[in-house]
């Protein structure tokens, strides 16, 4: 296999992967402790549905109040830079499973996919490693597990005796043998649509404090709408507290590495399913007792795809060479803020299929793939097909059942789609150019498309070498000219999950 860009040589790679150890070990002896005297970490991963990444109150934001978040940060790191591996749930949360970037997990680069068995998963690894491995709420998916040769959800044994997801965490916890290190993944549900309308202005919340994205209409309904997911996201974090507590009475906080992230943006138009930073730029707060120290913030680059050898390299094993993500613990245990590590300068992110939206082409359900690098300064985007609607057609509707299916239904899609000949709907629907550069300093809402200027012509083609390289060495199909996810199954409204959506859309049709 070859290596990617930015594990250097396979030298250097080998050396970056068994860290784990040898800078825990470092790390604890700073602190007066033997590695001897400290048992394996356990493991909370906590993971939202559809929240960007500066909607913690801790980030600045007035509209949403995240004590648990704020509290893993304040006593853990704050990282202003982490980036899921694409913007849709299945694939998003397949990523950060293997290790691997999305394009080289077959199906499991799509949404309601499957992930074929042959990629390991962290859990398992743990699992076989001794850990009590398990899972609320939301694991890996939507998708068909089974089709993928798997007798459970990859996130481990689900874990719902109870009804909330702190309650099923403490049954999970009571559960485990004593002395058993855990990893227990909380995949919540919120702030995923949909929402009860006004219900944040009820709960109190003002229009006045909400940040309006610049390529969103700005009005009532709108501010309204992002209330309303503001206070989902405090449901989320209200369950992260309680599960701290829980830690808390066991004795295990300290010894618990705590991640706490979401799996991609909010659930608005140009932001999930889209590889702006609205769409893949996510929160991320990490702690891990004594270990750590507190109140930092980095702005290094964290991929989704870096979690799992993180995990294993935490628990002191070897990180399986075919992971693209690279461990974080020496960024983690360093005692420096700002950027730590100067490899970590950019990261990758892609789009593949996300609902079947768009006409059939060639008796397949065709997506809109995509491919991005993004830097301190800038985004570059490959589109792949400029030719397709990026949200689905205007005249084709879902898999879910409406038009420009691949951005939720909710009243800011009604708004924007409201007057098609406004700067909102052209920015939130129209088809896009081949190429997309964004200054990411100037231009934070990266609306302002750079590629066609020729003063930025030499940092355009810098970065399209840079991000062809990175796909060709992790072997894309795309980069080969190949694009097998048009004609993989799609499971949603199908019940035996052996046939492509659109093929079983046709029979439907005809009963």
């Amino acid at each position: 296999m070859t290596l990617p860009a930015r594990h250097g040589n396979r030298r250097e790679f080998l050396k970056t992967v068994g860290i784990g150890a040898a800078v825990v070990a470092a790390a604890t002896r700073a602190r007066g402790a033997k590695m001897s005297d400290k048992p394996r970490p356990n493991i909370l991963f906590c993971i939202s549905d559809d929240q960007s990444w500066l909607h913690t109150s801790i980030a600045g934001c007035k509209t949403v109040k995240t004590p648990a978040f704020d509290r893993v940060a304040r006593e853990g790191v704050l990282f202003n830079h982490c980036y899921c591996a694409a913007p849709s749930c299945t694939p998003s949360r397949g990523g950060l499973l293997t290790g691997q970037a999305i394009w080289r997990l077959e199906q499991g680069g799509s949404l309601f996919s499957t992930l074929p068995a042959k990629f390991a998963v962290y859990p398992e690894m743990l699992e076989k490693a001794g850990y009590h491995v398990g899972y609320t709420g939301k694991g890996w998916g939507p998708g068909n597990v089974g089709a993928g040769g798997r007798k459970r959800n990859p996130a481990g044994n689900l874990w719902r005796r109870r009804r909330g997801y702190s309650a099923n965490f403490k049954d999970f916890l009571d559960a485990r043998k004593d002395g058993k290190p855990f990893c227990f993944w909380y995949g919540c549900h919120e702030p995923h649509r949909g929402y009860q309308k006004d219900s944040g202005l009820k709960s109190g919340k003002q229009l006045e404090d909400v940040d309006v994205p610049p390529f969103l209409v700005d009005n009532r309904e709108v501010r309204s709408d992002i209330l309303d997911y503001c206070l989902e996201i405090e449901s989320y974090d209200k369950h992260l507290e309680q599960m701290l507590k829980h830690l808390e009475d066991a004795g295990e906080l300290d010894n618990t590495l705590i991640v706490v992230t979401s799996d991609n943006g909010m659930p608005f138009p140009r932001c999930k399913c889209t590889i702006y930073d609205w769409g893949v730029r996510m929160p991320l707060a990490v702690r891990w007792g004594a270990g750590v120290k507190p109140g930092r913030t980095v702005d290094d680059f964290i991929s989704h795809t870096d979690m799992a050898p993180t995990f294993l390299a935490a628990a002191g094993l070897e990180v399986p060479a075919e992971m693209t993500g690279r461990s974080f613990l020496d960024v983690l245990l360093s005692e420096k803020s700002g950027r730590v590590d100067p490899k970590r300068d950019c990261v990758h992110t892609a789009r593949e299929r996300h609902t079947v939206c768009r006409r059939e082409e060639d008796g397949g359900d065709p997506g809109y793939p995509s491919r991005a690098i993004r830097t301190h300064e800038y985004l570059y985007i490959h589109n792949y097909e400029p030719d397709r609607w990026p949200h689905g057609d205007p005249d084709t509707k879902s898999a879910h059942g409406y038009f420009f299916g691949d951005t939720d239904r909710g009243p800011t899609r009604a708004e924007v789609l409201r007057d098609k000949k406004s700067k909102q709907f052209e920015l939130c629907f129209a088809k896009r150019p081949k190429e997309e550069l964004y200054d990411a300093r100037k231009d934070p809402g990266q609306i302002n498309n750079l590629a066609a200027d020729p003063k930025y012509a030499q940092i355009k083609q810098q970065l399209r070498k840079r991000l062809d390289a990175y796909l060709k060495e992790t072997k894309d199909p795309r980069s080969e000219g190949r694009s097998p996810w048009d004609h993989y199954p799609y499971y949603l409204g199908n019940p035996r999950g052996l046939v492509p959506y659109s093929k079983y859309r046709k029979t439907r049709r005809k009963r």
